[in-house]
């Protein structure tokens, strides 16, 4: 079923862009707080993105918010804390961030409508945003695919995070 697959495909890549690129960024320059930077900017960026989205006629809820901040912030604290001992980073960061991450996730996937189902259904502009109609999601992840991502993340995201820190010493 494709909607297993996108949701699980969704988290674990999440998990991943924030991961690795804040492991990287906080290795390379050795300066706790430039993870938050990172993720301040691809924060933006998507913001930038879901108005462009909102702007041709989509639900405002067709983008998930991103949630990177608060996990870079983590990592951050952690590799200031240990002070910036890489391989803490990796353990307690990539554990820290794994969990906070699927648990972000699975708030931010439950409360937004299946991006590919709005896609068939707004092909093209036809309203004002405004008029959308919200449908009711009783009963939307049953045998939950958020679930089922979430905890793949969780567990890969140490391992993510070991990568990003190999990048730097490569």
């Amino acid at each position: 079923d494709w909607m297993w697959t996108s949701y699980v495909i969704f988290t674990l890549s999440q998990s991943l862009m924030l991961a690795v690129s804040a492991a990287y960024y906080l290795t390379f320059t050795g300066v706790p707080g430039t993870a938050t930077y990172y993720a301040l900017i691809m924060t933006v960026y998507t913001w930038v993105a879901k108005g462009a989205w909102f702007s041709l006629g989509y639900p405002y809820s067709f983008i998930v918010v991103p949630m990177w901040i608060p996990l870079a912030i983590l990592m951050d604290l952690v590799y200031w804390a240990t002070k910036r001992n890489k391989h803490s980073l990796i353990l307690i960061g990539g554990v820290l961030c794994g969990m906070s991450m699927s648990l972000f996730n699975m708030i931010n996937l439950i409360t937004i409508d299946d991006p590919l189902e709005t896609a068939f259904k707004y092909p093209r502009t036809t309203m004002p945003p405004y008029m959308t109609p919200i449908e009711p999601q009783v009963g939307k992840f049953y045998d939950s695919p958020v679930a089922l991502g979430a905890g793949a993340s969780a567990v890969l995201t140490v391992t993510m995070t070991a990568l990003g820190f190999k990048l730097t010493t490569w």
